[in-house]
């Protein structure tokens, strides 16, 4: 009697196959860039952190109605769509972030915020709020920290009159 051995080393894989291998490695991508994207998002939900040298800064640009009338396009180009045309915070888009933007009417909260403060957010942004340091003039910015004080005072009852918006919008 004849007694038949297999080779059974030519049945065991050596490795794991090659498609097992190749999604594994996929596995580990989608974990590190879920874990990246975690870290990025708790990173950017940060309080802004204003440098004391930039809350120092005074406005250069003196208040008057035709400053706040000339700004007023540029407030609904640029920051209307998130802080509302009356600046309360309630733009179209604003729902669509936390934290959500600020109510530029709560004189409670702008009374402990300086221009140079309120400047210095707008120049540099703060996720999810962009940079407008390129977008717009350093003069727009100082008057946009003007119209940003006018929401807060004609909010408050401190305005007797507001200025006009413009009518090309």
């Amino acid at each position: 009697m004849r007694v038949m051995c297999e080779d059974f080393s030519s049945r065991m894989p050596t490795s794991p196959p090659q498609g097992l291998a190749r999604r594994k490695a996929l596995f580990l991508l989608l974990l590190l860039v879920i874990a990246a994207a975690i870290a990025y998002t708790i990173a950017q939900n940060r309080p802004w952190t204003v440098p004391e040298e930039a809350k120092r800064r005074a406005n250069p640009v003196p208040a008057s109605d035709a400053v706040l009338n000339a700004i007023r396009p540029v407030y609904r180009d640029k920051c209307a769509s998130c802080h509302g045309d009356l600046g309360k915070g309630d733009g179209h888009d604003a729902k669509r972030y936390d934290p959500r933007p600020t109510d530029f009417s709560d004189t409670n909260q702008l009374r402990s915020i300086t221009d140079g403060e309120l400047f210095y957010k707008i120049s540099e942004g703060h996720r999810p709020m962009p940079s407008f340091k390129k977008r717009l003039s350093e003069e727009q910015r100082w008057e946009l920290v003007l119209l940003i004080r006018w929401f807060a005072a004609s909010s408050s009852g401190a305005v007797a009159a507001s200025p006009e918006p413009s009518s090309n919008h």
